[in-house]
């Protein structure tokens, strides 16, 4: 029964980074905003994705840092300490409570409304929870934030043996003594790195011919060679077949297409994602449940009559990453302050275009060795019909690499759009590579003609020093 019925100018289903920054913008702009979230406030990246992993890992990536500089490793003695680790995780993610998220949404002038969103017709939504139903009414827009799920594969028995999923591991309390990872991704990796050293037997098992299939060839290489150098066994190229749990909730055996069967006590399926778009009432406006949502640059949903349903962050499958949802969300929410005072501005680059999402992507993978990459790789630039050149540099042959760690290994490639002598693509590998990357963001989207980049003069002795080394090897 409904108990409540409410109208706003903007409806955001889903209270992550994404949704949030859209009702942020819109208040900003003057229109009245709420957001519907069944979960915690902060969703995903705050509780179980970026920040609890990334707390994992940073204890790891440092004493591997350390352990490669003649004189702090030798100060470097004794294990990692696991209970303090997950201690330094749990501060992260504030016991998975969200009580100063939602402060946060207050000092913001943000509604919240708690509950399952659908919706239920043209600019209608209704919110159901044990308190009941609220029906929420938009006058601009609603705005689909609800993010993306991991997706298991279709192996047979693989959903009975109860395998971890992401979420599972970031907020593990124990450390299994041998781990399987399906999955040679982002998430994958971090994870499996994290649990080596934490103390697990771990395993990567990885349908395609290398890890991170889709950067260039070299980065699933190097990182493989990491992986392998601290006890991880990698396997590429290989599928899994068939899955089991021993009776009583032991361990899983998994069969595998190539070599013989691998057992752990968990598994890890980090084996892509798929939109949290089944349950949200799509099919009251015409759309297909499950399905990731098709938008304009706009983010405005495609084949939805007249502009005031959209979608941003994962659920439209354009970039499953934070801080680019985050940044769909500014687009997103400036442009529904802008549509609603008849002043959109639908040119390319411009506030109200999520232009970037096609050509300057930025991401990071936070191993070690840590992996950047923005933009193009080589073999999409030259699918999409560029006339391009790779130009790669060793990040160990410049002064701040091998300062940085003894035998430090690493390797960064620009691809240069040979037409317009602009960077349309740069990746980097190596400790510590992760602060190169926004410079790298910057010359992309900025379209920065080489021969201007060439007097953008970098510090000597840093890492960074290794655009000069690639400029150079391209001829300047």
């Amino acid at each position: 029964m409904t108990v409540n019925a409410r109208e706003f100018d903007v409806i955001v289903i889903g209270a992550g980074p994404t949704g949030e920054n859209v009702a942020a913008r819109a208040t900003k702009g003057g229109l009245s905003s709420v957001i519907v979230e069944s979960e915690l406030v902060g969703g995903e990246c705050s509780y179980w994705a970026c920040m609890p992993s990334k707390a994992l890992l940073r204890p790891v990536t440092a004493v591997a840092e350390a352990k490669r500089v003649a004189g702090a490793r030798e100060a470097v003695t004794g294990a990692i300490d696991v209970a303090a680790v997950f201690e330094r995780r749990d501060r992260f993610t504030h016991n998975w409570e969200d009580s100063s998220q939602v402060d946060w949404l207050n000092g913001a002038h943000i509604d919240l409304v708690r509950g399952q969103g659908r919706l239920v017709g043209k600019k209608k939504v209704e919110v159901s929870s044990g308190d009941g139903t609220v029906a929420l009414s938009a006058r601009h827009a609603v705005v689909i934030a609800t993010g993306s799920e991991p997706a298991v594969p279709p192996v047979p028995g693989l959903r009975a043996a109860k395998p971890w999923v992401p979420r599972d591991a970031t907020s593990a309390k124990k450390v299994p003594p041998a781990l399987v990872v399906l999955g040679g991704g982002v998430a994958g990796c971090e994870l499996a790195q994290v649990f080596r050293a934490l103390g697990s037997q771990v395993t990567i098992v990885e349908m395609a011919t290398r890890l991170l299939v889709s950067h260039e060839p070299f980065v699933g290489d190097l990182l493989a060679e990491a992986m392998r150098a601290i006890g991880v066994d990698v396997r590429v190229g290989v599928a899994v077949k068939s899955a089991a749990r021993s009776n009583g909730g032991g361990k899983v055996t998994l069969g595998l297409g190539e070599g013989a069967p691998v057992e752990a006590d968990e598994v890890l399926v980090a084996a892509g994602r798929r939109p949290r778009t089944h349950d949200i009432g799509l099919e009251a406006v015409g759309l297909e449940p499950g399905n990731w949502l098709d938008v304009d640059d706009a983010l405005a949903v495609k084949g939805v009559e007249g502009d005031w349903l959209y979608a941003v962050g994962d659920a439209n499958g354009r970039a499953l990453l934070t801080h680019q949802g985050k940044y769909q969300a500014r687009i997103c929410g400036d442009g529904i302050v802008a549509r609603a005072k008849g002043n959109l501005d639908g040119s390319a680059w411009s506030k109200h275009q999520a232009t970037a999402d096609h050509v300057a992507v930025p991401g990071v993978v936070f191993t070690d060795p840590e992996v950047a990459a923005v933009g193009l790789s080589l073999a999409k630039a030259t699918e999409d019909g560029l006339r391009v050149r790779a130009v790669d540099f060793k990040i160990g042959d410049v002064a701040g690499g091998s300062l940085y760690g003894d035998g430090y290994t690493g390797c960064a490639r620009v691809v240069v759009d040979e037409d317009r002598r602009v960077l349309v693509g740069a990746t980097f590998v190596g400790a510590g590579v992760s602060e190169l990357l926004h410079s790298a963001t910057v010359a992309v989207v900025g379209e920065v003609p080489l021969e201007r980049l060439w007097h953008a003069v970098p510090s000597y002795p840093t890492i960074s020093e290794v655009w000069l080394r690639l400029l150079e090897a391209y001829g300047l």
